[in-house]
């Protein structure tokens, strides 16, 4: 668990930040259909049913094996059904959303401790996390 933030100050101006996230109405969108996607059950299992299926095909192949034509036309079926549920759609796009969101932020704030000044739009550079080793593909 992280260590604990003992300045007030730091702790209140946060707490004020993530209160302004929230309250954004992209973010609100972004809850909404994330909310919409937990209550559809239909939408759940379909999503579970292709994340298993990925993973079965991942390890196979991990472990030197080919899959079939067969396994991957049946999850290309499945993830076919799924890309056209809208609610699936919704949270797929979502959770995109809230991904580009937190990499924004994490960067302000990492640029912001590594400069010890608030960075500006060039120091901040293309938006690529370069060579870091970072997996968000960009």
């Amino acid at each position: 668990m992280p260590k604990r933030i003992n300045d007030n100050t730091i702790l209140e101006k946060t707490r004020e930040l993530c209160q302004t996230i929230i309250a954004q109405p992209k973010v609100v969108s972004i809850r909404q259909r994330i909310d919409a996607f937990l209550a559809d059950a239909t939408a759940r299992a379909q999503f579970e049913n292709v994340v298993s299926r990925g993973q079965k095909l991942q390890e196979k192949q991990d472990s030197g094996l080919q899959p079939d034509t067969i396994e991957i036309a049946d999850f290309e079926k499945h993830r076919d059904a799924l890309l056209k549920n809208p609610v699936a759609q919704g949270f797929l796009g979502a959770r995109e959303e809230l991904h580009e969101i937190q990499h924004s932020i994490q960067q302000y704030i990492s640029k912001t401790l590594e400069l010890g000044r608030v960075p500006t739009e060039a120091d901040l550079g293309d938006g690529s996390c370069g060579g870091g080793g970072c997996s968000c593909n960009h």
